[in-house]
């Protein structure tokens, strides 16, 4: 019998725990699903009765729609600018030999690390001076800050199991550095790209704090808009806006989990 093989039994405590902890973060979300389908104008669980009503009023709403759109518009851009940058600094920072590299990656990381709340009231400042407060532009660039740690940690990962020989050995055969990255290392690792794409655009979709400060009126994001109608009127439509929510979530992982499955070869 293996001596490290820890019977199930001596485990019992360590599943108790996991199965809390799982509980603890889940059901709050899952109480919000049935909550969207109430019948009723108030938050009530369980619903006494179910109906769509909440899901017609918010498609019937031109606020909610603008928001949803504004926030839609953010996300992408700010995954078409994280990204790239993202995988950029990955790179750069996975090949970099000098001595300032790791406090480089700290930099990139901090805005894992500063609660959000100080960013958002840099950000305002500095866009106050600048003039982006309220603006498009101004609001992906500040998410595109926020997501660009995300493109990093993942990126920085799949370099670590990458060979980098194989571009030495494409730019020793005459191929420029540009040419030897897309061709050889980018289809290699296009999947933590892919990967840091999909979180950066979730993490850009649901920001709220930092929208709250630099945005509003007509570029007001979806969770600034929720945020608003959580500390004026408390009604099922917020519920019903979470699930659409959790279900964009929800479905975000479950497309990393199968690109990440290996293609199956014939």
């Amino acid at each position: 019998m293996n001596e490290d093989f820890v019977p199930h039994r001596s485990r019992l405590w360590l599943y108790a725990l996991a199965t809390l902890v799982i509980g603890f973060l889940v059901i709050p979300v899952v109480i919000v699903i049935p909550l969207s389908f109430s019948a009723s104008s108030l938050l009530e669980f369980p619903p006494r009765a179910y109906s769509l009503r909440w899901y017609e009023a918010l498609l019937g709403s031109v606020e909610w729609r603008d928001a949803a759109w504004m926030s839609l518009q953010v996300s992408v851009l700010t995954t078409i600018v994280a990204t790239p940058l993202g995988t950029a600094a990955a790179y750069g920072l996975h090949l970099g030999g000098f001595r300032a590299t790791g406090v480089l990656r700290m930099l990139v990381l901090a805005p894992l690390l500063v609660p959000v709340i100080l960013t958002a009231v840099g950000i305002f400042y500095v866009f106050a001076m600048l003039g982006l407060n309220n603006t498009l532009f101004g609001l992906v660039i500040a998410h595109a800050m926020l997501s660009l740690p995300f493109v990093v940690v993942s990126v920085s990962a799949g370099l670590r199991s990458y060979d980098m020989a194989q571009e030495c050995v494409a730019r020793s055969l005459g191929a420029s550095w540009p040419r030897a990255f897309w061709a050889i290392t980018l289809p290699q690792i296009r999947l933590p790209v892919l990967s840091g794409a999909l979180l950066a655009f979730i993490s850009s979709f649901d920001e709220v704090i930092v929208s709250f400060f630099i945005s509003g009126g007509e570029y007001s994001t979806l969770p600034r808009r929720m945020f608003n109608a959580l500390r004026d009127q408390i009604e099922p439509t917020i519920a019903a806006i979470s699930t659409i929510l959790v279900v964009l979530s929800v479905g975000t992982v479950v497309l990393l989990e199968i690109s990440r499955r290996p293609a199956r070869r014939p």
